[in-house]
């Protein structure tokens, strides 16, 4: 098949392209190279301009589809606007309106389409699923058997140094759970950014008869996940941390139950439903099917190094961010897939990367510095 790839130059992209040529695909890359993913126009060295065709347009150019999409069996649409500023419309003309512009050029050009494979985000679960054992019942129209789907923390709360999402009626801390593909509750504008492509892509996808399937990613980790972009990826913003002879910082109490998958075990999936027809029109959870502490993955990354860290913990929280969160992946798991490379193989494979780097810095003072200007970042009361 000829298979277009949306932020093919990115780092789910890049890995995508990559497997896809190894299986005999003709591959067609389109990516607008912009920051902070990208440091420039120039392509990276590892995006293989030999073997696929590469197209510098942005997503929201009509011509770029209509040109991109000529000759193209299958489309992989990673091209996406993340970060944690406020530029709320950004993130719905990147993420929703370029999906929409997508399958718009695709009917009115008839354009013979045999697959689309957008990427979504764990994000769109928000706070994701609890339970809660002091109270089993409940009156709650979002919650069955002591199960909850809780809405974000307050800015009240969290500043008081109070992490623990809490019962909405006895008040007691609940119990994060697995959290599969039933219920979303997207709280920031990223993630509802995302759901609403999600709803773009499997709405038209079934009106038109385009076979569609959205994948929502956990937090992927691995080579190539660019250190200029400091404002998520826990393992580049602690790597670059301690690399530079810093200690890594915990936001909250770094006791938040975070679900990481590698870059490779991702790429898998996206060949499997690409291949499979069962996944058509479906959402699927890509995770790592293992939970761990921020603070206990600031540890390993640390021993990884070859370094002694001691994290601090300085009582300063990112605004919107979910206290638990790791998805149940037992939906794709029915299709044959499972994750295999193991956190620390993860953490390896980032390090000897990054390590080959000649413009590695530490970029997330200047996040951190940027954040709390905008009023992302902001501290305890108590602290």
């Amino acid at each position: 098949m000829k298979i277009l790839v949306t932020g093919g130059a990115g780092f789910i992209g890049s890995h995508t392209v990559d497997m896809l040529l190894a299986r005999g695909h003709e591959v067609r890359i389109l990516d607008a190279l912009r920051p902070p993913v990208h440091d420039g126009p120039s392509l990276p060295t590892y995006v293989p301009t030999n073997t696929a065709e590469f197209m510098a347009h942005d997503i929201r150019d009509r011509a770029a589809w209509e040109q991109a999409l000529k000759g193209v069996d299958a489309v992989f649409h990673f091209a996406a606007y993340q970060d944690y500023l406020p530029d709320f419309s950004t993130f719905f003309h990147v993420n929703a309106v370029s999906t929409a512009l997508l399958y718009e050029v695709i009917v009115a050009n008839r354009f013979p389409i045999r697959k689309v494979i957008v990427a979504s985000s764990q994000a769109v679960y928000g706070e994701g699923k609890y339970a809660c054992r002091s109270c089993p019942t409940s009156a709650d129209s979002r919650s069955t058997d002591g199960i909850h789907y809780p809405p974000p923390r307050e800015d009240a709360q969290l500043r008081s140094g109070r992490w623990d999402v809490t019962c909405p009626e006895c008040e007691t801390p609940m119990e994060p759970q697995w959290t599969d593909e039933a219920i979303t509750s997207p709280h920031n504008a990223y993630a509802i950014s995302k759901y609403s492509q999600e709803q773009i892509a499997i709405r038209l996808g079934k009106r038109y008869g385009i076979p569609t399937v959205c994948l929502r990613y956990s937090i992927v980790q691995g080579p190539r996940q660019s250190f200029r972009n400091a404002y998520s990826g826990v393992l580049r913003i602690f790597a670059q941390r301690i690399l530079t002879g810093q200690k890594p910082i915990c936001y909250e109490d770094g006791g938040q139950l975070r679900d990481y998958v590698s870059v490779y075990d991702v790429t898998r999936a996206n060949l499997l439903v690409l291949e499979d027809t069962r996944a058509d029109f479906q959402i699927f959870n890509v995770g790592g099917d293992r939970r761990v502490t921020v603070l206990d993955y600031a540890h390993l990354i640390g021993e990884r190094a070859g370094k002694e860290v001691e994290p601090q913990i300085p009582g300063i929280y990112r605004f919107g961010d979910t206290r638990h969160i790791f998805s149940d992946v037992s939906r794709l798991k029915s299709l044959g897939w499972h994750p295999s490379v193991s956190l620390e193989r993860i953490i390896d494979q980032y390090l000897e990367w990054i390590h080959g780097q000649p413009d590695f810095r530490d970029h997330s003072r200047q996040a951190d510095a940027t954040m709390e200007t905008l009023g992302v970042l902001r501290t305890t009361a108590i602290s």
